[in-house]
């Protein structure tokens, strides 16, 4: 398999957990069943690391949003993928910027539309010009 695989099972997980909190420990593991060694672990890094740090990625994301829109407002599945690739960004600094962005802007468009593909290009253009800055003020 490969990472995108990984992050196409993180994604599913993050979407579940959102719709499922009681159960979240259930959905990571149903999620992840199909993933074997370095796979596995990556999947489990990911979507570990997403709840670990929502509390720091989700202010990310919403500073780069249009005013007047929430978090809340942007649907679940782009939502979901834009934590994803703001955490690889962030706490991931091996993955290249780019792979993140274009991974992200595929499955953006993949799970949900291009539409979506271009918004999360958007957002993701935003964070990363500002990056450096950002890892400062979270640290």
């Amino acid at each position: 398999m490969s990472r995108r695989t990984s992050r196409e099972h993180a994604i599913q997980a993050l979407y579940e957990c959102e719709f499922h909190q009681d159960q979240e420990e259930q959905v990571i593991q149903r999620r992840g069943s199909s993933l074997q060694g370095d796979d596995a672990q990556f999947y489990l890094d990911l979507v570990q690391g997403i709840q670990e740090q929502q509390a720091s990625i989700d202010p990310v994301i919403q500073r780069f949003l249009k005013e007047g829109w929430s978090l809340s407002r942007i649907p679940t599945v782009d939502r979901a993928i834009l934590r994803l690739a703001v955490y690889e960004l962030l706490y991931q600094p091996e993955t290249p910027q780019g792979a993140i962005l274009n991974e992200a802007v595929d499955l953006g468009k993949f799970f949900s539309s291009e539409e979506s593909g271009r918004f999360i290009n958007g957002v993701l253009g935003m964070v990363v010009k500002e990056i450096n800055q950002i890892k400062a003020e979270i640290e």
